[in-house]
Protein backbone atom coordinates (compact mmCIF):
# COMPACT_ATOMS: atom_id res chain seq x y z
CA UNK A 1 0.00 0.00 0.00
CA UNK A 2 0.97 3.45 -0.87
CA UNK A 3 1.41 6.02 2.75
CA UNK A 4 -1.59 7.84 2.28
CA UNK A 5 -3.59 4.44 2.11
CA UNK A 6 -1.16 3.54 5.33
CA UNK A 7 -1.82 6.61 7.20
CA UNK A 8 -5.76 6.57 6.39
CA UNK A 9 -5.47 3.00 7.95
CA UNK A 10 -3.90 4.01 11.38
CA UNK A 11 -6.35 6.58 11.67
CA UNK A 12 -9.25 4.49 11.08
CA UNK A 13 -8.11 1.92 13.35
CA UNK A 14 -7.93 4.17 16.66
CA UNK A 15 -11.28 4.90 15.98
CA UNK A 16 -11.68 7.77 18.59
CA UNK A 17 -13.36 11.63 17.02
CA UNK A 18 -10.41 12.96 17.91
CA UNK A 19 -7.76 11.06 15.36
CA UNK A 20 -10.55 10.90 12.64
CA UNK A 21 -10.58 14.87 13.27
CA UNK A 22 -6.86 15.53 12.99
CA UNK A 23 -6.63 13.23 10.15
CA UNK A 24 -8.97 14.93 8.07
CA UNK A 25 -7.19 18.37 9.33
CA UNK A 26 -3.54 17.14 8.42
CA UNK A 27 -4.92 15.86 4.71
CA UNK A 28 -6.67 18.97 4.33
CA UNK A 29 -3.61 20.73 4.99
CA UNK A 30 -1.43 18.38 3.06
CA UNK A 31 -3.62 19.17 0.13
CA UNK A 32 -3.55 22.96 0.22
CA UNK A 33 0.27 22.63 0.53
CA UNK A 34 -0.05 20.85 -2.59
CA UNK A 35 -2.31 23.36 -4.40
CA UNK A 36 0.08 25.98 -3.26
CA UNK A 37 3.08 24.21 -5.16
CA UNK A 38 0.35 23.92 -8.13
CA UNK A 39 -0.38 27.07 -8.64
CA UNK A 40 3.74 28.08 -8.53
CA UNK A 41 4.47 25.57 -10.82
CA UNK A 42 1.59 26.97 -12.95
CA UNK A 43 3.23 30.76 -12.63
CA UNK A 44 6.40 29.79 -12.98
CA UNK A 45 5.49 27.86 -16.24
CA UNK A 46 3.23 30.99 -17.31
CA UNK A 47 6.63 33.08 -16.79
CA UNK A 48 8.99 30.93 -18.64
CA UNK A 49 6.65 31.10 -21.74
CA UNK A 50 6.11 34.85 -21.59
CA UNK A 51 9.93 35.12 -21.80
CA UNK A 52 10.17 33.25 -24.89
CA UNK A 53 7.80 35.21 -26.68
CA UNK A 54 8.44 38.51 -25.29
CA UNK A 55 12.15 37.16 -26.61
CA UNK A 56 10.71 36.05 -30.25
CA UNK A 57 8.67 39.66 -30.34
CA UNK A 58 11.92 41.53 -29.55
CA UNK A 59 13.50 40.08 -32.53
CA UNK A 60 10.78 40.44 -34.97
CA UNK A 61 10.13 44.55 -33.59
CA UNK A 62 13.65 45.01 -34.38
CA UNK A 63 13.97 43.62 -37.30
CA UNK A 64 10.45 45.17 -38.14
CA UNK A 65 11.58 48.49 -37.12
CA UNK A 66 14.72 48.55 -39.65
CA UNK A 67 12.53 47.48 -42.65
CA UNK A 68 10.10 49.87 -41.99
CA UNK A 69 12.50 52.79 -41.39
CA UNK A 70 14.27 51.68 -45.24
CA UNK A 71 10.15 51.47 -46.77
CA UNK A 72 9.72 54.78 -45.11
CA UNK A 73 12.89 56.71 -46.86
CA UNK A 74 11.58 54.74 -50.22
CA UNK A 75 8.55 56.03 -49.80
CA UNK A 76 9.54 59.30 -48.88
CA UNK A 77 11.66 59.54 -51.95
CA UNK A 78 9.13 57.93 -54.32
CA UNK A 79 6.39 60.38 -53.24
CA UNK A 80 9.28 63.05 -54.34
CA UNK A 81 9.43 61.60 -57.19
CA UNK A 82 6.20 61.29 -58.22
CA UNK A 83 4.97 64.94 -57.35
CA UNK A 84 8.22 67.03 -57.59
CA UNK A 85 6.32 70.00 -56.98
CA UNK A 86 5.70 68.87 -53.03
CA UNK A 87 8.91 69.27 -52.40
CA UNK A 88 11.19 66.20 -50.14
CA UNK A 89 10.29 68.15 -46.44
CA UNK A 90 6.45 68.09 -47.12
CA UNK A 91 6.97 64.20 -48.81
CA UNK A 92 8.64 63.10 -45.76
CA UNK A 93 5.81 65.01 -43.62
CA UNK A 94 3.01 63.18 -45.23
CA UNK A 95 4.69 59.53 -45.10
CA UNK A 96 5.89 60.39 -41.26
CA UNK A 97 1.95 61.43 -40.68
CA UNK A 98 1.17 58.34 -41.73
CA UNK A 99 3.24 56.94 -39.79
CA UNK A 100 2.37 57.99 -36.62
CA UNK A 101 -1.55 57.66 -37.07
CA UNK A 102 -0.92 53.92 -38.08
CA UNK A 103 1.98 53.57 -34.89
CA UNK A 104 -0.94 55.23 -32.63
CA UNK A 105 -3.94 52.64 -33.46
CA UNK A 106 -1.31 49.98 -33.05
CA UNK A 107 -0.27 51.12 -29.37
CA UNK A 108 -3.82 51.54 -28.35
CA UNK A 109 -4.68 48.03 -30.12
CA UNK A 110 -1.68 46.54 -28.01
CA UNK A 111 -2.67 48.41 -24.55
CA UNK A 112 -6.52 46.90 -24.92
CA UNK A 113 -4.85 43.68 -24.81
CA UNK A 114 -2.83 43.31 -22.18
CA UNK A 115 -5.58 45.24 -20.21
CA UNK A 116 -7.31 41.64 -20.17
CA UNK A 117 -4.72 39.64 -20.05
CA UNK A 118 -5.05 37.15 -16.88
CA UNK A 119 -1.33 35.68 -15.47
CA UNK A 120 -2.53 34.08 -13.04
CA UNK A 121 -3.83 30.19 -13.01
CA UNK A 122 -7.60 30.51 -13.01
CA UNK A 123 -8.44 26.76 -11.77
CA UNK A 124 -5.89 26.34 -9.06
CA UNK A 125 -6.71 29.19 -7.61
CA UNK A 126 -9.99 28.43 -7.51
CA UNK A 127 -9.57 24.87 -5.48
CA UNK A 128 -6.98 26.32 -3.54
CA UNK A 129 -9.33 29.08 -2.32
CA UNK A 130 -12.51 26.49 -1.85
CA UNK A 131 -9.89 24.05 0.04
CA UNK A 132 -9.02 27.24 2.68
CA UNK A 133 -12.49 28.00 3.39
CA UNK A 134 -13.41 24.92 4.05
CA UNK A 135 -10.81 24.73 6.31
CA UNK A 136 -11.63 27.60 8.05
CA UNK A 137 -15.17 26.82 8.63
CA UNK A 138 -14.32 23.81 9.66
CA UNK A 139 -12.42 24.43 13.14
Amino acid sequence: MNQATDSACDVTSNGTPTSLIAGIVHDAQRLISQQIELVKVEIKEDLRQLAVHAAFFAGGALALLMGLLLLCFMAVYLLYEAFPSLGLGLSFLIVGGLLTLTGAGLVYAAIQKFSSFQALPDQSLQGLKENLRWQTNLK
